[in-house]
């Protein structure tokens, strides 16, 4: 059946009393405030399934035609980890010290980062989010993708949104350029890396920046 001619279903909505609206829009407004990145790891073991469960909610993401361009790879293994934080670290030192400009490091000096990156091997899961360029079918012919970058986008905070529900700490990490981790995790060409999603509970007694979100009236307006 062509896309064209897919079959519906029923939409499964759920429609809330206002109030009762309210209440669970607050509620997770103050669970997606407390979500904060996170340096500092414990090494102690997550459930494989809550991870799963993450991923599936990632892939329900809306994408351009459906095609769904996205590869989360995920690395428990202590030897990979190792491989690719001496990758990460190798383009951290040439950006911090070569390539980074000057205005780019004193925005990064108040969250005091720098190219020491520990916790890529210390968290018990390393997410690296692939974007696909294009697909290849069953007779090994190219299928565009589109709006790769901003369906990848999406797909990408709803599993970060998911893992905080869950109870887990994140870190976004890009190292720059990202194209070692197509050879450590064996990925097509077709498929570029986007982020390494650190993944793991806090370490105790884990501090991080005072940082202030922008008010609803930075961020919106309404025309009404």
């Amino acid at each position: 059946m062509s896309e064209q001619t897919a079959k519906t279903i029923l939409l499964r909505a759920e429609r809330y009393p206002e109030p009762e609206m309210l209440q669970r829009a607050r509620a997770y407004r103050k669970l997606a405030a407390g979500r904060r990145s996170v340096r500092d790891f414990s090494a102690e073991p997550v459930p494989r399934e809550v991870i799963e469960e993450c991923l599936l909610a990632a892939g329900s993401a809306p994408s351009g035609a459906n095609r769904q361009p996205w590869h989360f790879c995920v690395i428990g293994d202590p030897v990979i980890k190792q491989r690719i934080r001496e990758g990460a670290e190798q383009e951290e030192q040439e950006f911090y010290q070569r390539r980074a400009p000057d205005d780019w490091l004193q925005a990064l000096a108040p969250l005091g980062t720098n190219d020491s990156k520990p916790f890529l091997q210390i968290a018990p899961y390393l997410i690296v989010v692939f974007a696909e360029k294009y697909a290849v079918d069953d007779k090994g012919l190219k299928r565009k993708n589109y709006y790769v970058q901003e369906s990848v986008g999406i797909a990408t905070g709803i599993l970060i949104s998911a893992l905080h529900n869950a109870g887990l700490a994140t870190l976004t990490h890009t190292p720059s350029p990202m194209k070692f981790l197509n050879g450590i995790l064996g990925r097509p060409a077709r498929e570029k890396p986007t982020m390494i999603l650190v993944v793991g509970y806090p370490a105790p007694g884990t501090r991080v920046p005072d940082i202030q979100r922008k008010p609803l009236s930075a961020i919106a307006s309404f025309l009404e």
